[in-house]
C-alpha cells in the first residue's frame, strides 16, 4: 500500500530529470510503433496494395478513431489502478498490433486481405496506445507533482514527436530497403524495450477509483482540446500525405521534410518550454498558430523542396508549445481524482484530429491533388486562431471549485 501524503511530498521534491527521463524512454519507445510505419503505411496501402487515396486516409486515420473512443476508459483504469498498470498493458498490445503489420506485409494472401489484417493492427494499436499515452502522462504527474503538470507535458511531448518526426525517415529508409516487413519488425520490437523499462519503475499512487461520466470531464476541457484538435491537422496531413505530394513531383527527401518538422517541435520544446508559464498559454498559442499557418501556406505553394522543407519546419515551431500549453489549462480545470481521465480526453482531442484528417483530407486530395492537403491545414490553423479571444476569457476565469485540489 503506497502512502499517498509521503509519496506527494516525496514527488514535489523529486528533480524533472530523475524523474521524467526513463518516462521519456518509455514514451519515445512506444511511440515509433507509431511514427515508423506512418509515412509508409501511404506507399504500402497505394503503390503496393493498389487502394486508392480515401482508402489510405481511413488505413491512417482508424487508429486514432478507435484511440478515442477508449481513451476515456483508458483514463479511468489509470485512475482506478495506477499508470504503471496501464502501461505495462498497453506496451505488449502495441507490439501484438505490429504483428499483424507484419502478417499482412509476409503472408501469401491477396491485397484485400492484408488490408484486412493492416486494419485490425491499426484497430489494436489504438487501444495500445490509448493505455500507455495516458498511463506516462498520469505516471509522470504523479512522480514529479501537478505543479509541474506543464513540464510533464513538454517533455514527453517533446518524446512523442522526436520518435515521430525521427520515426518517419527511418520507416521510409527501412521500407526502401526492406519492404514494410521491415517497418513491422522494428514495430514489434520498441514497445517491448519500452516494456523493459517500465518494469523497473516503481508505481505511483491511484488517484481515485469513483465513476465519471465522460460528459463531464469534456465540459471542463473542450476548448483547450477543440484548439488542440485544429492545431493537430496540419500535422496529421503532413505525416499522411506529404510523402505522396513529394512523389507526385518528383522530389526526394519527404523523410527529411518531416524529420524538419519534428526537428522544429523539438527545439523549441527545448528552449522555450517555459513560456506558457511565463507568458500565459493564451498567448503562447495564438502567436504558435501564426507560425504553423505560415509553414502549412509554405507547403502549399512550394515550387522547390527547400520551401517544403522550410514549410513543414515551421509547423513543427508552430505546433510546439500548444499541447503543454493547452494541456495545463485543461488539467488546472479539473480536481484531482480526475486527472487520469482529464489526460485521457484531452488527447482524445489530438486522435480526433488524426482520425478525421486523414479520411477527409483524402477525399479532397483526390478531388484536388495531394496539395491540397496543405490548405485544409491552413484553413483549420486559422479556425483555431480565431477561438483564441474565448481561450483568453477562460485563462481569465477562476477553476472550477474542486480543481483547486490539484
Amino acid at each position: 500500500m503506497i502512502d499517498v501524503t509521503s509519496h506527494h511530498q516525496y514527488a514535489s521534491q523529486r528533480s524533472a530529470v530523475s524523474g521524467l527521463a526513463p518516462l521519456v524512454v518509455i514514451v519515445f519507445s512506444g511511440i515509433l510503433v507509431v511514427g515508423a510505419p506512418l509515412p509508409a503505411l501511404s506507399l504500402y496501402v497505394h503503390e503496393q496494395l493498389g487502394f486508392s487515396s480515401f482508402t489510405v486516409g481511413w488505413v491512417i486515420g482508424i487508429q486514432s478513431i478507435v484511440t478515442v473512443v477508449t481513451r476515456h476508459f483508458a483514463g479511468t483504469l489509470s485512475d482506478q489502478h495506477g499508470p504503471r498498470w496501464v502501461v505495462l498493458r498497453g506496451l505488449p498490445l502495441a507490439s501484438l498490433a505490429a504483428g499483424f503489420y507484419l502478417a499482412s506485409a509476409v503472408l501469401p494472401v491477396s491485397p484485400h486481405a492484408r488490408l484486412a489484417l493492416l486494419i485490425a493492427g491499426r484497430v489494436l494499436l489504438g487501444f495500445a496506445e490509448s493505455l500507455f499515452i495516458t498511463g506516462t502522462m498520469s505516471w509522470g504527474i504523479g512522480r514529479i507533482g501537478a505543479a509541474r503538470t506543464g513540464r510533464v507535458m513538454s517533455w514527453q511531448g517533446i518524446a512523442m514527436y522526436a520518435a515521430l518526426g525521427l520515426g518517419a525517415p527511418l520507416g521510409l529508409a527501412l521500407h526502401s530497403t526492406y519492404g514494410f516487413a521491415g517497418v513491422a519488425v522494428l514495430a514489434i520490437a520498441t514497445p517491448l524495450f519500452a516494456m523493459l523499462v517500465a518494469l523497473l519503475l516503481p508505481p505511483v499512487p491511484a488517484s481515485g477509483s469513483d465513476s465519471v461520466p465522460v460528459y463531464r470531464v469534456l465540459r471542463l476541457i473542450w476548448l483547450p482540446g477543440v484548439v488542440l484538435a485544429l492545431a493537430t491537422v496540419p500535422y496529421a496531413g503532413m505525416a499522411a500525405f506529404l510523402p505522396l505530394d513529394f512523389s507526385t513531383k518528383g522530389w526526394a527527401g519527404a523523410g527529411v521534410a518531416i524529420a524538419c518538422f519534428g526537428i522544429g517541435y523539438v527545439f523549441v520544446r527545448l528552449i522555450a518550454s517555459d513560456l506558457p508559464d511565463r507568458l500565459g498559454p493564451a498567448r503562447v498559442v495564438g502567436a504558435s498558430l501564426a507560425i504553423e499557418t505560415l509553414g502549412q501556406l509554405l507547403l502549399w505553394g512550394a515550387t522547390h523542396p527547400a520551401l517544403a522543407l522550410a514549410g513543414a519546419a515551421l509547423t513543427g515551431i508552430g505546433f510546439s508549445l500548444v499541447f503543454p500549453a493547452m494541456g495545463v489549462m485543461a488539467t488546472k480545470r479539473v480536481p484531482a481524482e480526475m486527472r487520469g481521465r482529464a489526460v485521457g480526453n484531452f488527447i482524445a482531442f489530438f486522435d480526433v484530429a488524426i482520425g478525421l484528417t486523414g479520411p477527409v483530407v483524402g477525399l479532397l486530395t483526390g478531388a484536388m491533388g495531394y496539395t491540397s492537403a496543405f490548405l485544409a491545414g491552413t484553413l483549420a490553423a486559422l479556425a483555431a486562431l480565431a477561438l483564441m479571444p474565448v481561450v483568453y476569457r477562460m485563462g481569465s476565469l477562476p477553476t472550477p471549485g474542486g480543481a483547486s485540489r490539484h
